[in-house]
């Protein structure tokens, strides 16, 4: 019984660990994605620079955050999820301010990479998503009797889940300037 509920443990735990490294891995793909957007974009002489140097800082700060999937704690994933927000504002942002510039929305190039970065954004969604059901499946296990008895003595705490972000629950306000 006593190692039942060990093995099983550590199985669950390492595949909330590996649902972790997809959401990371799916946020890796996003971040190499605009860097090729970013470049595309580049190309256009009089495309407002502000707006490429909000998207290059937020990606460097997104990519400078590391979690340490063998010790997720509440306060990692909040920090992580802050400088990806950042990200995600910014490149929101970036892709609003193409609309004025229609050699940009013509290039080959841009569309297919917004094309694949709107298809990452699902991902990284169904990453964040299993990873949630995986440390449901994990805490769940370790909370139920009698293994809530064992899980304790074999160091098994609860994981935290991937939450939204504050004020997600609101629809944005969109707002289209065609002047």
């Amino acid at each position: 019984m006593t190692a039942g509920v060990n093995n099983t443990g550590v199985e669950l735990e390492e595949n909330a660990k590996e649902a972790w490294s997809n959401v990371e891995s799916s946020y890796q793909r996003r971040n190499d994605l605009i860097g090729n957007l970013v470049q595309t974009v580049q190309g256009a002489a009089d495309f407002e620079r502000g707006t490429l140097t909000d998207v290059i800082e937020a990606r460097a700060k997104a990519t400078s955050v590391n979690v340490d999937a063998s010790n997720l704690s509440a306060s990692q994933i909040q920090q992580f999820q802050q400088a990806q927000t950042g990200l995600s504002s910014a490149l929101s942002k970036l892709l609003v301010s193409v609309e004025r510039y229609p050699d940009i929305k013509a290039n080959q190039n841009f569309l297919q990479l917004q094309s694949q970065i709107e298809g990452t954004e699902n991902r990284i969604n169904v990453a964040r998503d299993r990873y949630n059901a995986a440390v449901t499946d994990f805490n769940t296990y370790i909370r139920k009797f009698p293994n809530n008895i064992f899980a304790g003595m074999f160091g098994f705490e609860r994981m935290e889940r991937y939450q939204a972000d504050a004020g997600a629950e609101q629809a944005p306000d969109v707002e289209f300037d065609f002047k």
